[in-house]
């Protein structure tokens, strides 16, 4: 198993090679995804785009550990964790891993708060308070601490969402479609946060989405079709990147 040097942190945060996985067996086996092989930089906003059913959420998953690839190998931080077994592999996504989904995820009986250190609290960890209020300022939550979700718009549930990935300083955050349930306005505002968490709380941030505009706050899009990388855009904008995927069959 490859290990992290605490004293100097990779300069790759995620690394894909030749990782194919196959759903399914028998005469219909579906491949999702064929040889993917990629690196992701630290402190690095990369967004994943292709036409429904090119393999961008098995991507995210099995680069997340939420999903094993059938073979190839994926290091993340510094750590493969592709060979893990369950219960280690459990720990580390908890302890090295963020997720941003489309549904906020936050438990309703909980405030803001309790809700942002929750996997500070399962793994037994202390709260790093000025880490902590160092976030919830930075998602703009800071006043909003004691609230509980229904007392929260859906944005700022989004925002919770991303500060509760960010809480562990994960070595990787991803996001499934975080805008997806947002009004534009708002969904920008979250992209926006997103673009900050990489430049100025330097993580690194994947995230999957169908939409050009999101795409174009990124800092560099990878296109899948049928389960390969098929291309790459650095310093997208949502122009080119709508082109692009209208060559490829649209989404």
């Amino acid at each position: 198993m490859l290990t992290q040097d605490l004293m100097s942190p990779p300069t790759t945060a995620l690394s894909l090679r030749s990782v194919t996985k196959t759903y399914g067996s028998g005469h219909r086996p579906v491949t999702a995804l064929r040889a993917v092989s990629v690196e992701i930089p630290t402190q690095s906003f990369t967004a994943v785009m292709g036409p429904s059913g090119s393999g961008k959420s098995t991507l995210l998953q099995c680069a997340a550990g939420l999903d094993r690839p059938d073979s190839g190998t994926v290091v993340v931080g510094g750590t493969e964790i592709s060979a893990m077994r369950t219960k280690a592999l459990t720990v580390f996504r908890r302890d090295h891993v963020g997720f941003v989904f489309q549904a906020y995820n936050l438990l309703p009986h909980l405030s803001v708060e309790q809700n942002v250190t929750l996997p500070l609290l399962l793994s037994g960890h202390d709260v790093d308070r000025v880490w902590l209020q160092h976030i919830l300022e930075a998602v703009g939550l800071a006043d909003l601490t004691r609230r509980m979700p229904a007392e929260l718009s859906g944005g700022q549930q989004q925002r919770a969402a991303i500060a509760r990935a960010l809480v562990t300083r994960p070595a990787a955050v991803f996001a499934d479609e975080p805008t997806g349930a947002l009004d534009s306005t708002t969904g920008h505002q979250v992209l926006e946060l997103l673009r900050q968490t990489a430049t100025e709380l330097g993580q690194t941030v994947v995230m999957v989405t169908h939409d050009p505009v999101a795409a174009g706050y990124a800092d560099r899009v990878l296109f899948l079709a049928d389960g390969e990388i098929v291309g790459a855009m650095d310093k997208p904008d949502a122009r080119r990147v709508a082109e692009h995927m209208t060559t490829m069959g649209g989404h």
